[in-house]
């Protein structure tokens, strides 16, 4: 039997869906920036949040006439959100790449190694290469941003990575709604494990940082 807190997390939201559409689109946008709230824990969690709301006998509607999510429209607006999030820092690269790659923001971002290495793609596929980075975490904000800078066809880019999105979100929401109950238990089966790996990176790049803070401070003085 899983943690009834963890139950009662997803379940607050299974009949708020104005919340959960919400949500999925402010995360979405904050994921393609790079912020770290990673696409698949977005889908994943929604997935879950229409699983309950698909089973209303275990887990109750806080009224009757509460409405639940609805999944057809949950599918759609995570694809929607994927697709806007990621045209959106296409866009800012297209627009702004010249005056972006100037500043000291875009060099922490894309160092000139890593857009050579983003760059690979390209040379070898063309605009296919916007596709690879769909299905590549960590390197969807640079590689969509250095589409937009590399002046790909808005709807070449849009075609690939929304063939790509059309294909990988509705599918992941709607496998994590088939087997919710089933994730619900390996959730809380292995939270205090994943909350402590969590922690200890969080703490390896808190003191990362404040060692290459002081190393700077060190070379400057």
């Amino acid at each position: 039997m899983f943690d009834i807190n963890v139950v009662e997390f997803f379940a607050n939201y299974a009949y708020e869906p104005t919340l959960v559409y919400t949500f999925i689109i402010a995360f979405m946008t904050a994921s393609s920036f790079g912020l770290p709230i990673p696409e698949e824990m977005t889908l994943v969690s929604a997935g879950l949040v229409a699983y309950m709301a698909n089973n209303p006998a275990k887990y109750p509607p806080p009224t009757p006439d509460a409405e639940g999510v609805n999944m057809t429209i949950l599918c759609i607006v995570c694809f929607i959100a994927v697709i806007g999030s990621d045209l959106l820092i296409y866009s800012l690269g297209r627009l702004s790449g010249d005056r972006l790659k100037r500043t000291k923001i875009f060099k922490k971002l894309l160092p000139d190694e890593k857009f050579a290495k983003i760059d690979k793609p390209f040379q070898k596929y063309g605009y296919w290469a916007s596709g690879i980075f769909r299905f590549t975490p960590g390197v969807r904000f640079p590689g969509h941003l250095s589409c937009g800078i590399m002046k790909v066809s808005v709807w070449k880019f849009l075609a690939v990575d929304g063939t790509a999105a059309l294909l990988s979100v509705p599918t992941q929401v709607l496998l994590v709604a088939a087997y919710g109950e089933i994730i619900l238990e390996k959730i809380a089966e292995f939270k205090v494990i994943l909350g402590s790996v969590i922690l200890c990176i969080i703490i390896f790049f808190l003191i990362k940082k404040l060692i290459t803070k002081y190393k700077t401070k060190e070379s400057r003085a």
